[in-house]
């Protein structure tokens, strides 16, 4: 690689860097052909891209980019995922082919600007993906405010429903519940008292 390819190798991979919401840096080590083509081809979900690059050069794009954070992870054979799409789902396909493969070292890398560690690599693997969180809140991550909507008027609706059961059964609204008839054998009121006197006298 001559000088000129070089230069433009690390404006592309800058570009790359400042373009991607997340950039992620495994460890390759022991990665066919087949087995490298697997993983872009799983990648390609999350709208991110896999290449294998050269730390000096990485290094040099990285400060190009403004990410310096990517620098420290460029020791070894290095390879960096850029994720232009869902990164949760790209932390995801890069963590099941791990587990398939028994390779890739995660080592790190960056999000939004912010580094990421490897720690925090896991814990995004875990995360529901874009398309799931989705299909759990009808929509409310495509498209904020008709989702929100939405999701907020079935909400009213189900607890409207459950007042109105609730009415129904007397506990809530439209009045006490009827008084119960007093135990057998309680004492009547002195009213009442008075008036069974009074029938009684009235008898006699």
């Amino acid at each position: 690689m001559d000088r000129d390819q070089k230069g433009a190798a690390i404006v592309e991979v800058a570009a790359q860097i400042e373009q991607s919401q997340a950039v992620f840096a495994v460890d390759p080590t022991g990665l066919s052909v087949a087995q490298a083509a697997d993983l872009r081809d799983r990648l390609l979900e999350a709208d991110a891209t896999l290449r294998v690059v050269k730390n000096r050069l990485t290094h040099r794009s990285a400060e190009q980019a403004g990410a310096e954070a990517l620098t420290e992870l460029l020791v070894g054979p290095t390879a960096l995922t850029f994720v232009r799409g869902d990164v949760a789902l790209a932390a995801k396909a890069l963590a099941g082919f791990r587990r398939d493969s028994q390779l890739l070292v995660f080592k790190g890398g960056t999000m939004n600007g912010d580094a990421l560690s490897v720690e925090q690599m896991e814990s995004l693997a875990r995360l529901p993906s874009r398309e799931l969180l989705q299909g759990q809140f009808v929509g409310v991550l495509a498209s904020p405010l008709t989702g929100l909507v939405r999701s907020l008027a079935a909400l009213i609706a189900g607890v409207a429903i459950q007042l109105r059961q609730i009415e129904e059964k007397g506990l809530v609204g439209g009045g006490a519940a009827a008084r119960a008839p007093a135990p057998t054998g309680e004492r009547a009121p002195e009213g009442d008292q008075r008036t069974e006197s009074t029938s009684e006298s009235e008898e006699g």
